[in-house]
Parts: structure tokens; C-alpha cells; sequence
């Protein structure tokens, strides 16, 4: 098994840090079996790393790190039911490319496409469509390598608790080997961008869920436009119209990453440059309309670093909330540089979704990377927390195990789980320890 000396690890954002024990790259169930048990001898901890998108250090490992690098591709795929059954480390860029080849696609996609795909599944990542869940709704079976070593398949009718737990896991229950996703035939997305006023945005909130198979939209806190975005399908064998390769450079690389980061540089050096550079980001979006196969309309380049934390609430909260943030967000001290996106999922069933039996409405704020977030954050999560809202896995928050176990019915059975399946711990990481609490008798 080939091993690498890259002990220090750190996140996409710079939030996190970790230094391992060691790390080992696999490149096979088995080899993550021999990993797992070796640790175990030792009474060392394992994780594996994924691509540290995450902000918060659910991925860190500070025992055994596994590389899951050498471990990737698609192992099966079944033309009749769609189903694809692909390596935990391959990303979901890989994937995404992998999955052209077979004409298939998957229903819907977050905007980045950096994360392995146990990663993203393993988090809760979701995109936005008020008849759609997040990725791991899509997922059908998993195989994981438990804490003996063991590797096990689960899936809706296999060791089905298993399976309800591992699908939004947070790497606690094991290291996923390999996942079988529903997939569909490839389809083309037909994308509307445009500014309009928040009001407006807002007044149509229900009926632009409703009619678009995804909606979302950005509000920039010190303006009253929000850049709305509809994705919808158009019918099979339609031609994709994309954007040419000059515009999309000049629309996403110079002016929403090139451009961007350098009035966030401005804003970051002198701060009271940032409402009214936040105006002008604000009042310079144009519209546009193209249509592409779908992961190309779903995913979009983020190279301008942030911090970020986003919380899923009750769906027919999102006024209130938003209404609260118009009002108190614009008087901090601290100025906010990035814009707050909104997006929308439908309820699912898996117990540690942030959209377990609720459809949900999802806010996420960012501030640039540098510039002072501590009173913003917190500010947020008082007012998300009054409506029981729920905290991304891979996204900064403050709460702990108590909290946490008032806002999902079902995470006694996870605790009860993950104590079956890991009695000793052998995949706990302090994140984990304080969002999921000691693992119990």
C-alpha cells in the first residue's frame, strides 16, 4: 500500500487544520479494511480526508488520514434501472465527466464540484429545486468498512438502520468504500439569470419555487436587488445553447471571481469602502439566458475564498427570517462583503438530513476570508435558531450534541447506531465528539 509523508492537512477555506499520525492511500475495500484494523491495534483514530471543501473540520483526521485519491472511478453501471456504483474518492467533477461518457447524469447538483463524492453525501450537500433533495436522496446503496475491518453493504431493504444513518454519516459510522447512486439519462438545463428587486423576489417566493424545477437567488445585505437564477429542463434531444467561450470568461472569470476579489481585497483593507462596493457589485449584474447539459449549468467556478454558514429552516419561515436579516444586518459594526444566498429542497427521510421531514429553505452568508465574521455568524444563527433551523454539517456553526439532539427526531437511533457499528470510536474527530456527543452503551 502506498503511504504519503503529507501529515499537515488544511481546508479549502483556511478554518481548519489538522496534523495526522499518519496517511495512507488505498487503493481498495480491502486496503481500507487493512488500514482500519491496523489503527484499531494501535488505538489510533481514522478518517478519511476528502478534498477539505468543507468548512468546518468534520474531515480532519488527526490518527490515521486516509488518501482516498487512488481510490476512484465508476466500478458498475446498470443501463436498464440507471444505477452507477462509483468509488468513494472520486469527485464529483470526475464523476460528473464519467457519467457524460454513459449518456446518464445525476437529478440535481450543488454549485461546486470539488468534493469526493462520500464527502459530499456524507455532509449533507444539496443543491436547490423544491421537488428535489439533497445528493444523498439520490444514493441507493452504500458499502462501508466498519471499525473491525469488515465491509458491508447497506441499502433501503440491507441493514436498513444502517443505511437511513450512513447516507448523511459525517464519517462516523465507517469509511464509505463505495456508493450506488440513482442516476438519470443526461438532460439539458435551460439557465435565466437576472437582477430583480428583493421585494418582488420575495412577494413571488412560493409560485418561483413552484414553476421552476430549481430556484435560488443572491441578495447583497446593503442593496435591494437580488440576482435570481431559474434552471429548468427543456425537452430530451434539445440542442444545449451554452454561453461563448468570451462571454462565460469575461461574465464568471474577470468580473464574478477576477473583479470580485478585487473590490473584496478594497473592501478587506479599507472597510468603509464595502457598502458602497457592495451597492455597485449589486448594480452591475446583468442578465443572461443559455442552456447547457445539466452539471455544466449546475456547477460554477468559486476561486474568490470565503468563510461560510448556512442553516436549512422550515420553508414557510424564509419570510421572517429574511425579513429579520434586511433589518439587522445592515447596522454591525463589521461590514459584509459577499452576498446571502438563498435555495430550497424538498423533505427526505434520512435522519441526519438537514431536511429530515421538513421542506426546507436553505440561507447560506459568507464573508470574504480575513475580513471579521464573529458577530455577523452569530447574528444568524439566533435568528435561524428561534425557527429551529438546522446547521449545514460542512458549514460553520456553533452548536453542540444537546442542541442538535432537540432538532432532529431521529438522532437518539443514530446515536444508537453508531455505537453498534463503532463502540470504541475508531472514527471520532473533535468535530464529530461535539455534534454527536460520546458514544454511548
Amino acid at each position: 500500500m502506498a503511504r504519503t509523508p503529507a501529515l499537515a492537512w488544511r481546508n479549502w477555506a483556511g478554518t481548519e487544520s489538522a496534523t495526522a499520525t499518519e496517511v495512507r492511500t488505498p487503493r481498495s475495500a480491502a486496503e481500507i479494511g487493512a488500514a482500519v484494523v491496523s489503527a484499531g491495534e494501535r488505538g489510533l483514530t481514522v478518517r478519511a480526508r476528502g478534498s477539505g471543501h468543507s468548512f468546518t473540520a468534520v474531515g480532519a483526521a488527526h490518527g490515521v488520514a486516509l488518501d482516498l485519491s487512488g481510490w476512484t472511478g465508476i466500478t458498475a453501471a446498470d443501463r436498464e434501472t440507471g444505477e452507477v456504483t462509483v468509488r468513494a474518492g472520486t469527485t464529483l467533477a470526475t464523476l460528473n465527466t464519467e457519467l457524460d461518457r454513459l449518456g446518464r447524469a445525476m437529478a440535481n447538483l450543488g454549485d461546486i464540484d470539488a468534493q469526493t463524492i462520500a464527502g459530499a453525501i456524507a455532509t449533507g450537500t444539496h443543491g436547490t429545486g423544491a421537488r428535489l433533495g439533497g445528493i444523498a436522496t439520490q444514493v441507493s446503496a452504500l458499502e462501508l468498512v466498519l471499525a473491525d475491518g469488515t465491509i458491508t453493504r447497506c441499502s433501503a431493504t440491507e441493514r436498513p438502520d444502517l443505511f437511513a444513518a450512513a447516507r448523511v454519516g459525517l464519517g462516523a459510522l465507517g469509511v464509505l468504500s463505495t456508493v450506488t447512486l440513482r442516476t438519470e439519462p443526461a438532460f439539458v438545463l435551460a439557465a435565466e439569470e437576472r437582477p430583480e428587486p428583493l421585494d418582488a423576489v420575495l412577494e413571488r417566493l412560493q409560485a418561483n419555487c413552484a414553476e421552476n424545477d430549481h430556484f435560488e437567488f443572491y441578495w447583497f445585505p446593503y442593496g435591494r436587488l437580488a440576482l435570481t437564477k431559474r434552471n429548468n429542463r427543456v425537452p430530451a434531444g434539445t440542442e444545449p445553447r451554452p454561453l461563448g467561450k468570451f462571454r462565460k470568461f469575461v461574465e464568471y472569470e474577470v468580473l464574478e471571481n477576477g473583479a470580485f476579489g478585487t473590490l473584496c481585497r478594497i473592501g478587506r483593507a479599507v472597510p468603509k469602502l464595502v457598502r458602497p462596493l457592495n451597492k455597485l457589485s449589486a448594480s452591475v449584474l446583468s442578465p443572461r439566458a443559455y442552456s447547457d447539459v445539466s452539471h455544466k449549468v449546475f456547477v460554477t467556478s468559486r476561486r474568490v475564498r470565503f468563510v461560510e454558514s448556512e442553516y436549512a429552516i422550515p420553508r414557510e419561515s424564509l419570510g421572517e427570517v429574511l425579513a429579520e436579516l434586511r433589518t439587522r444586518v445592515p447596522p454591525l459594526a463589521d461590514p459584509v462583503m459577499f452576498p446571502v444566498e438563498v435555495r430550497v429542497a424538498a423533505a427526505d427521510d434520512i435522519w441526519l438530513s438537514t431536511a429530515y421531514r421538513r421542506d426546507s429553505a436553505y440561507i447560506a452568508i459568507h464573508q470574504y476570508r480575513g475580513m471579521p465574521y464573529r458577530a455577523y455568524f452569530d447574528l444568524f444563527e439566533s435568528i435561524v435558531g428561534a425557527v429551529g433551523g438546522r446547521p449545514h454539517w460542512g458549514k460553520m456553526h456553533t452548536l453542540d450534541a444537546e442542541t442538535l439532539r432537540d432538532r432532529y427526531p431521529r438522532f437518539a437511533d443514530f446515536a444508537r447506531v453508531r455505537s453498534e457499528v463503532d463502540p470504541e470510536g475508531r472514527f471520532r474527530n473533535p468535530y464529530c465528539d461535539r455534534v454527536l456527543g460520546p458514544i454511548t452503551d
